[in-house]
């Protein structure tokens, strides 16, 4: 899968170049390129923003820089065109599974107040939004989703890791132990040392139905609606 992102500040991507994300891109499993907005606007300043016709706080995105930096990076419009906005639909594990049906995404990230509508108007095919906050800019949602949807290209990572963990099958993960035995006048359940698997595999299930009925009774009512 290749992600395409657009910022005005591509060195706050640095991050994934480390740890899971940053081998998959090294053994070629990804493809993550980022631009910066900025080189494409034809302003001798340098200048990407202005103030919002009718007047209020803050600066908007100009579409000229914005526009030829989209049509530089996906001239053939092969990706899907993603802005990330707070005024998006939210984004969700289950969203994943159709993220991956494209072979490219391209991620904008908007700052200062937005951008231009305009932009949206004429080459964005959905905006998205992490959650009902609002941040500086779409940077971190942009990492956000780069990372969410990349652990689930084949190969980044095992597929049995990503079949027990929170949000599958509408359940929060079961707690996890390791060694030592025995921290802090803790001990680990005697069941996870059993080596008895199938009454691990009955454990872990009761615990992610306990953590999901305590801190998340929404998504078993998910699993009923199924």
């Amino acid at each position: 899968m290749r992600i395409d992102i657009l910022t005005l500040f591509p060195e706050m991507f640095a991050a994934l170049n480390e740890s899971i994300l940053g081998r998959a891109v090294k053994d070629g499993k990804i493809e993550i390129n980022v631009y910066d907005i900025r080189e494409f606007t034809l302003n001798k300043h340098k200048k990407v923003d202005d103030y919002p016709f009718g007047g209020g706080a803050g600066m908007v995105l100009t579409p000229q820089p914005v526009a030829d930096c989209i049509k530089h990076v996906d001239p053939n419009h092969k990706a899907r065109r993603i802005y990330m906005s707070p005024k998006g639909r939210t984004f969700r594990q289950e969203f994943v599974k159709d993220y991956l049906g494209f072979e490219r995404l391209l991620l904008l990230c908007g700052h200062y107040e937005g951008i231009d509508q305009r932009i949206i108007d004429l080459f964005i095919d959905e905006e998205l939004s992490v959650g009902d906050y609002v941040l500086t800019g779409g940077e971190l949602p942009a990492m956000v989703v780069t990372d969410c949807i990349s652990r689930y290209v084949e190969g980044v990572i095992s597929s049995d890791s990503l079949n027990q963990e929170s949000f599958s099958d509408n359940l929060l993960e079961y707690p996890h132990y390791t060694r030592p035995q025995e921290f802090m006048g803790l001990k680990v359940p005697e069941v996870l040392v059993s080596g008895n698997h199938a009454e691990v595999d009955r454990w872990r299930m009761e615990k992610s139905l306990e953590l999901t009925k305590r801190l998340r009774p929404d998504l078993l009512e998910k699993n009923k609606g199924k």
